[in-house]
């Protein structure tokens, strides 16, 4: 249907709201939503996917952590790795240590409020808000456009912005189709000034001259 496709994307994260989020939210009340968005971030993430994390897809190795996503939506397993930037390992294992001992499935998150995890699993509906919940703390406009595909689109955008080419966009977050991976890259001001510089100062990447060379 015709409103399918001309659906409202979502909103995305950038980095330094990313950043100011993790750095200011109060741990006691937005735990939860801190280690959500880490994960979702750093692996793009689909909302069932991190709702159906257990405690076994994740390796602490110390220096990092490896994540495992065994049942996506395409079916192509993926892995990713969160490193120690910043304190994204100090709140995922603040995390963990809150999960009372005698929880009887290992699905990874769990409600938690005032510093207590109790043992009921978040579901998706809490899962999916998570975008919201943080646009509305830090006051941006538009809150209900952050929906739940705000971190896996944040996610594909960083990477763009960071120079990454769109096969290991692709690769990480398990699209099968450049066009579909292309749609979730925000065409935020960071990427588009890059691009600016680049043609004021007449430089050429490989992405744009692939461009050039096919509309000749």
């Amino acid at each position: 249907p015709v409103t399918d496709i001309k659906r409202k994307k979502s909103k995305i994260l950038t980095k330094s709201e990313i950043d100011r989020f993790l750095s200011s939210a109060d741990d006691k009340e937005f735990l939860m939503i801190k280690v959500g968005l880490i994960l979702g971030i750093a692996g793009a993430c689909r909302t069932d996917e991190l709702v159906n994390l257990t405690v076994d897809d994740i390796e602490d190795v110390g220096s990092s952590l490896i994540v495992k996503i065994p049942n996506t939506k395409t079916k192509i397993p993926r892995i990713f790795v969160v490193t120690d930037v910043g304190n994204m390992l100090e709140l995922f294992r603040k995390y963990l240590s809150l999960r009372p001992p005698h929880v009887k499935h290992k699905r990874l998150f769990l409600y938690n409020k005032a510093g207590k995890c109790s043992s009921q699993p978040v579901g998706k509906n809490t899962m999916g808000k998570i975008p919201s919940v943080v646009a509305s703390y830090l006051k941006l406009p538009d809150i209900a456009s952050y929906t739940g595909h705000c971190l896996r689109r944040s996610s594909a955008t960083l990477l763009a912005d960071a120079g990454v080419d769109i096969t290991t966009i692709k690769r990480h977050a398990g699209w099968k189709s450049t066009t579909v991976a292309e749609g979730y890259v925000e065409n935020s001001i960071e990427n588009k000034t890059k691009i600016a510089n680049q043609v004021l100062v007449g430089t050429t990447t490989s992405a744009i001259t692939k461009t050039v060379n096919v509309n000749k």
